[in-house]
């Protein structure tokens, strides 16, 4: 397939989801991310382009390039969407305290240049709000080593976070998408400070010394 002419400026946005289920909560709290950047970008007048790929659809041809190396082309079009993207969104259910076998199995055989200095917001769902630290002590080590620049706010979703306590959910989302588009537009986050701005005089150094 002939690939079109990007607009000018325009950012494509990778959304890669871990759930097993259809619908699932993974997928639900991953859509609201991607709506959260694709809103702020929009605020802020960047032309985007958001593209969601479901690992439960790829899941065979997963286990399959693992095991011989090569990936059919319909796996070789996600994952090149994936290396070309400026921005990657990636969402997984909670097993066993850290993510999923096919959350995993995806960067697995993505190869391990492909997300370096690439934006990465992170997420995560689990059925109680003890499983949270899957962000800190699963996910943000594996996108550390493979050299992506993954934002401060990553967002867990415990199945108390729907409904009516939807409100403290939403405004993790809206603070982890702005993260994430500051580091696309390259601007600094709010409340950012230059610790090289207004240093003080030499000689008041001296005079503290």
């Amino acid at each position: 397939m002939k690939e079109l002419p990007r607009p000018e400026g325009e950012r494509t946005i990778a959304v890669v989801t871990a759930g097993l289920t259809s619908p699932s909560s993974t997928r639900l709290l991953a859509d609201q991310l991607a709506a959260a950047v694709r809103d702020t970008l929009d605020g802020r007048g960047v032309p985007r382009r958001v593209v969601v790929f479901e690992l439960r659809d790829l899941a065979h041809e997963l286990t399959n390039n693992l095991l011989t190396g090569f990936p059919s082309e319909s796996l070789r079009e996600v994952l090149e969407t994936v290396v070309k993207a400026d921005a990657l969104i990636a969402v997984t259910p909670t097993f066993s305290a850290s993510y999923s076998g096919l959350f995993k199995l995806f960067f697995d055989v993505l190869d391990d240049k492909a997300l370096v200095g690439k934006p990465v917001l992170i997420g995560a769902t689990g059925g109680t709000e003890r499983h949270s630290l899957v962000l800190e002590f699963a996910l943000r080590p594996l996108f550390a080593y493979l050299q992506a620049v993954v934002v401060p706010t990553g967002v867990y979703a415990a199945s108390s976070d729907w409904g009516p306590h939807a409100t403290a959910l939403r405004a993790r989302v809206e603070r982890a998408a702005t993260e994430l588009v500051d580091v696309l537009t390259h601007q600094p986050a709010k409340g950012a400070v230059d610790p090289f701005a207004n240093p003080t005089p030499f000689e008041d150094l001296l005079n503290n010394s």
